[in-house]
């Protein structure tokens, strides 16, 4: 299963609205208080490898006039942060409550204060994220910042201000922005880039993990999932991706439950997709590639049986092919033309990667295989089911060539 790189007590979701994360203004002797209004700000978040955090907040101070950046330290203002779940559950500690270390506070060039916050993988308390034990699923918590001014800003002419109080905004992260919302016909949701090139772009799908899925029974259902709790669909949306690829559409469906509980019901769900942003995105139908993790690594290879000549290319990573019955048979495998490259790692102890992407591999005709020995990103060891890492990296490679470059060169 996938899910974020946060522990089990942090989590992700936006309260949005007048009142939430609001602090009053500080009786400071000697000191004016802002009589234009409250201060709004935004909670900025990355979407890191191990889940999306909340990385600074944006106080959108400009309309003051100008702030002396020297009246700024990392003890003007405080940042506690409370994240809870938006579902029952089931007694799982899910969530936080705590002050976020402000590590710098510096004026952007719109003249707004940004307070940078202690984050990085495996930093609690940061993350956007919570996973529920219970439901194998990953849920955006609901989260309330509250500000507090411990000392007045001086504005450039001198005069010492604290402000009247602080509304929390919107959860801004720019490359998870960047997808549009979308619902297919048969109203399963997914999220989509398209590159600001003209012409016929190639198509690359993006198939969740477990963790990314919906919870129905809960009523939960989000489309954001997919995006923030790892970077397997945002690599591709990349610069450095783009530049591979020549500009390319970047799909995100989302399952209503997982894809291995009903692989062959949703492939053609997954396929209605597809055929939605043919019809209304300029794309290149001999150039779609489909790449998933975990469950949608056997979805992956499950489109490319059901479908045999729908995909240029196909990258399973740590995907599952074993079971009793077996979730893709010897013989479908034995019997794939999509050009294949799987990716897992040996310490993974979720999905035995020697019964699966090895199994896989030995059987899918001319298939690549990338086998790591860890999942390391720069210093950070992460848990070996998440080798999806490596591709969102463009680290695998086959004398020379890279796992994306071998993926844009491969056509239908």
């Amino acid at each position: 299963m996938s899910i974020s790189g946060e522990s089990p007590l942090v989590g992700r979701r936006v309260v949005l609205g007048v009142g939430a994360g609001v602090a009053a203004g500080l009786a400071l002797p000697g000191v004016a208080a802002a009589d234009r209004g409250r201060v709004g700000f935004a909670l900025d978040a990355v979407t890191l490898d191990g889940g999306e955090q909340v990385v600074s907040v944006t106080l959108d101070t400009s309309r003051f006039g100008p702030i002396d950046p020297a009246s700024l330290t990392t003890g003007t203002f405080g940042v506690h942060a409370t994240a809870t779940s938006p579902i029952d559950t089931g007694g799982q500690a899910v969530g936080y409550d705590l002050d976020r270390p402000v590590t710098a506070a510096r004026l952007d060039r719109h003249g707004r204060i940004v307070l940078s916050l202690l984050s990085g993988e495996g930093r609690p308390g940061a993350g956007t994220l919570g996973y529920l034990g219970s439901r194998g699923r990953n849920v955006q918590l609901d989260l309330v910042y509250t500000i507090t001014q411990n000392a007045p800003v001086l504005l450039r002419r001198g005069r010492p201000v604290t402000f009247a109080g602080f509304e929390q905004g919107r959860l801004v992260n720019p490359e998870v922005d960047a997808f549009g919302y979308h619902v297919s016909g048969s109203g399963m949701k997914y999220r989509l880039y398209s590159p600001a090139r003209h012409g016929r772009r190639p198509l690359v799908v993006w198939l969740h993990g477990g963790g990314e899925g919906a919870s129905l029974p809960d009523g939960y259902y989000d489309n954001e999932t997919t995006l923030r709790a790892n970077r397997g669909a945002l690599g591709f949306a990349t610069p450095r991706a783009q530049r591979v690829f020549g500009g390319a559409h970047v799909v995100a469906p989302q399952s209503t439950s997982a894809w291995m509980q009903d692989g062959p019901g949703f492939a053609p769900l997954i396929h209605e997709i597809i055929r939605e942003v043919v019809r209304r995105r300029s794309v290149d139908t001999g150039r779609v590639y489909v790449v998933g993790c975990s469950n949608g690594g056997y979805m992956s290879l499950k489109m490319t049986t059901v479908y045999p000549t729908a995909f240029a290319a196909s990258v399973p990573i740590c995907g599952v092919v074993e079971g009793n019955p077996p979730r893709v048979p010897d013989a479908e495998l034995a019997a794939i033309s999509t050009p294949t490259w799987l990716v897992a790692s040996r310490d993974d102890t979720t999905v035995n990667p020697q019964a699966n992407t090895v199994h896989a591999h030995d059987l899918v005709p001319g298939a690549q295989l990338s086998l790591y020995d860890h999942v390391v990103w720069d210093g950070y060891q992460f848990p070996g089911h998440w080798s999806w890492i490596y591709v969102a990296r463009n680290d695998p490679s086959v004398g020379g060539t890279h796992i994306w470059q071998w993926m844009a060169h491969q056509r239908r």
